[in-house]
């Protein structure tokens, strides 16, 4: 407000006329986010981490590499009863988590078969390896969300 003043009436007036011209213009309002709060269900252990990927593209899914716009988090299976993502834009998602329970940051397996835990949104029936994208997918809207994700273990 003191740089208002300091320049003057005028210099006020083309200021407001200005910035209620960028308000019909619809310039600088805000885009919708909303908040993604994953419950994480039926963990064995409290060891290790959990691996947590959440991504738009079926491309890189479920491991989500090699996708810059991928949100990760690690977080100690011992807290995660869990996990949140804040400011995410509408679309569709897909989860996937991994109970790294030795640490190494990684899904270790045995002859492809997955040795510790892993979860996925929408809790699809697993048969051979990895749900698809579409069977896993889910629409954040501008609401606040939560998807319970429950753990599976082979062995």
């Amino acid at each position: 407000m003191v740089s208002i003043f300091a320049s003057g009436i005028g210099s006020a007036a083309r200021i407001a006329g200005l910035a209620a011209s960028a308000l019909l213009l619809g310039a600088g309002a805000p885009a919708t986010t909303t908040r993604l709060d994953v419950g994480i269900e039926g963990l064995r252990s409290a060891k290790g981490n959990i691996l947590v990927c959440l991504t738009k593209d079926p491309n890189h899914f479920p491991d989500c590499s090699g996708d810059p716009a991928a949100r990760t988090l690690t977080i100690a299976a011992n807290k995660a009863s869990a996990a949140h993502f804040a400011d995410l834009a509408a679309g569709q998602y897909a989860l996937s988590l991994v109970h790294d329970e030795n640490g190494n940051g990684k899904l270790d397996t045995r002859l492809g078969i997955p040795r510790e835990g892993f979860g996925f949104s929408r809790n699809p029936k697993i048969g051979f390896g990895a749900p698809s994208f579409a069977s896993v997918r889910f629409a954040v809207t501008g609401a606040e969300m939560r998807q319970p994700v429950r753990m599976k273990y082979l062995f």
